[in-house]
């Protein structure tokens, strides 16, 4: 956010700067969404509060949304609607776990796992993902984590991950709920890029992402409308609450936020039309052809290891001595933003062990202003 920030400062001064480092699709909410939205602040619509876990109709059409992606029986009991996919993360770390739990974190991951589950005093266990293991935990990886720091409570897993974009196959996430099985630990499953995918086969079964749910319930699958439509800034997310939690869920909701924005509650049904599924799946469709300029030109940027990006829209990849005279990448992104006019995000707010070697690039910005992007990211390491 420091970056974005910069951004803004040197646009405001003049400077044409190409902002690579946010996860936020351009575009905006499907139409359905903005009719809906319109409608509820026009029609005396009751703009009031909701019950805590949300909207029983929009809870429904989450679970709807459920069986036709994933051929899941899913009901709206099993919903909790949730101020962003943020909201549900601290809703489901104070239901699942207690203060001086062990919870372990992909290493690279989003920061805000480990930042919440501080504050609430977990103890985050950070688990190194390397290259060798497309940078997602493996039963192996976690065997090796509870040798080295005793026994876990809780793993969070993102497929699609933050800053990777790498993914798990059904094989892989069967693996990994198995051992939380057998092991009493508490997965948490980050869903919110499913739908952004780039598979080699778009009409296999697992194309927009497999849901932990498939395989087992005892989990909570956190996902959100922010990113497959769009609807970031609407602050809207949804748990599926595994049903020894729930009374927790709905207690700690009521006290947190009282309940999710009611009107982007009512929009957000919206989000579920024939309508609104295509114009989401016509972003992914460009998402997917800006990654292919991407993917195209990162060699002769000479970077690497390269992080598959399987699915989101972003590149995560080593500098390596392309790093030149800098210090780190904290310090080469500032040198690019401030000489090339480009913004980009140091590895480091993903990995405080490797991440001083890496970078992350969003390539939400479209293939216009990526394509431009790196002819300047290669500009200024020549120069």
């Amino acid at each position: 956010m420091s970056i974005l920030d910069r951004v803004a400062q040197l646009r405001a001064s003049g400077r044409a700067v190409i902002s690579l480092c946010a996860g936020e699709p351009s575009g905006g909410a499907p139409q359905d969404v903005n009719v809906r939205a319109a409608a509820a602040f026009t029609n005396g619509s009751d703009l009031g509060y909701t019950s805590a876990l949300g909207l029983r109709e929009l809870r429904d059409a989450v679970a709807e949304h459920y069986r036709r992606w994933y051929d899941l029986d899913v009901t709206g009991d099993d919903v909790a609607i949730t101020t962003g996919s943020s909201g549900a993360f601290v809703l489901a770390f104070l239901a699942a776990f207690d203060a001086s739990d062990r919870v372990a974190l992909a290493s690279p991951g989003y920061p805000a796992y480990r930042n919440i589950l501080s504050a609430l005093g977990c103890e985050v266990v950070q688990v190194e993902c390397g290259p060798e293991q497309r940078f997602q935990p493996t039963p192996e990886l976690l065997e090796e984590t509870v040798r080295t720091h005793g026994r876990l409570d809780g793993l969070i897993l993102a497929s699609p991950a933050n800053p990777t974009g790498t993914m798990v196959s059904r094989a892989e996430l069967t693996a990994l709920t198995q051992w939380c099985r057998v092991n009493g630990v508490r997965l948490i499953s980050d869903e919110i890029y499913h739908g952004i995918t780039y598979p080699a086969d778009p009409t296999h079964a697992d194309a927009r992402g497999v849901s932990a749910w498939e395989l087992d319930r005892s989990g909570v699958v956190v996902s959100s409308f922010s990113k497959y439509w769009g609807m970031t800034g609407w602050r809207l997310g949804w748990a599926l609450v595994p049903e020894d939690l729930r009374a927790a869920v709905d207690a700690l909701a009521g006290n947190v936020a009282l309940c999710p924005p009611t009107p982007a509650q009512l929009a957000a049904v919206g989000a579920f039309t024939e309508r609104s599924y295509a114009e989401a799946d016509e972003r992914v469709a460009s998402f997917a052809r800006t990654r292919e300029v991407l993917l195209g030109e990162v060699p002769r940027l000479g970077w690497g290891p390269i992080a598959p990006a399987d699915g989101a829209f972003y590149l995560y990849a080593g500098l390596g001595s392309r790093l030149g005279a800098h210090a780190d990448s904290t310090a080469w992104c500032r040198a690019l933003l401030e000489e090339a006019g480009v913004a980009a995000v140091p590895g480091s707010d993903f990995d405080p062990i490797h991440g001083h070697s890496y970078v992350r690039l969003s390539f939400a910005a479209g293939p216009d202003a990526v394509a431009e992007a790196v002819r300047r990211i290669a500009a200024f390491q020549e120069g």
